[in-house]
């Protein structure tokens, strides 16, 4: 099972219908599971992050694969986070993927994920990043299976 817990919701309705769209595909392969935790209003950075941060570990349990998405981490190509996806799966049948808010995601987070990965240096709009997450998911699956994607 895939679980992505994200901070925030999604508003615009093309953003809604991509991630439908690859949720769909994903489906094919595994359960998928999406969860928003609420984003908090920003006082100041450091307290932001740790009441986002607190939302999103209470939706993750002792024996989920953690995977935090941090700008600051190693990128990897589709090949290697596909491999990493199967590779995972070996070992864990539980992968949860944790996108932070705009502020990104606090230190005890980072500190129970078990491999963090950014997808790259440029910053992307949270809720935009969602839709970019699930393809990439749909990408590997395609890629385990040897099954023809468009490069």
């Amino acid at each position: 099972m895939i679980k992505i817990i994200c901070v925030g919701k999604i508003k615009e309705k093309y953003i809604k219908e991509a991630i439908e769209d690859y949720a769909a595909r994903i489906k094919k392969y595994t359960n998928l599971e999406i969860i928003e935790v609420m984003d908090e209003k920003i006082e100041n950075e450091k307290t932001t992050k740790q009441k986002e941060g607190a939302k999103l570990l209470n939706h993750i349990k002792e024996k989920d694969y953690v995977i935090a998405l941090d700008i600051a981490s190693k990128e990897y190509s589709s090949l290697e986070f596909a491999k990493i996806i199967n590779d995972t799966f070996i070992i864990n049948s539980n992968i949860v993927f944790v996108i932070g808010g705009s502020l990104g995601l606090d230190e005890m987070v980072l500190t129970r994920a078990n491999k963090k990965i950014s997808f790259s240096k440029l910053t992307f709009p949270h809720q935009l990043f969602r839709v970019l997450l699930l393809e990439q998911i749909y990408r590997s699956y395609k890629i385990n299976n040897n099954e023809n994607y468009h490069k």
